[in-house]
């Protein structure tokens, strides 16, 4: 399975609710994206085919280091993209909707010189 924004979206999710508490399900996933269960089941099947997420006997969802490394990739970006947009002036909740539209796309070479960017005007707090 190539590694598509929907794939990118998933393991961000992780990470984010791994952060929040100690374990992650399934249903987790599909309340914090607005997915039905059957649809996260088939999804986390192929990432778990393609070694981007464990499942361990109690359904519990962690992310393998392929999948961490993809995940914490799109959620620096996520944040950078968000602090910036909000330096800006963008309300919190539209520069977060702005971000997980932008932080897919962005060249690597674009991001790097905006992150840089980022830490010199706004500084290390959210663009680390």
């Amino acid at each position: 399975m190539a590694i598509t924004e929907a794939v990118e979206n998933y393991l961000e999710t992780i990470l984010i609710l791994s952060h929040k508490q100690p374990d992650v399900h399934a249903i987790d996933i599909c309340s914090y994206l607005g997915y039905s269960r059957p649809t996260v089941s088939i999804v986390l099947k192929k990432m778990k085919d393609d070694n981007l997420v464990n499942v361990d006997s109690d359904n519990h969802i962690t992310l393998t280091e392929r999948g961490r490394d993809v995940a914490e990739h799109i959620y620096d970006r996520h944040k950078v993209l968000s602090s910036f947009f909000e330096y800006l002036g963008v309300n919190r909740d539209v520069a977060a909707e702005d971000a997980c539209k932008v932080e897919h796309d962005l060249s690597n070479e674009t991001f790097d010189l905006l992150k840089a960017y980022c830490n010199k005007i706004i500084g290390n707090n959210e663009s680390k």
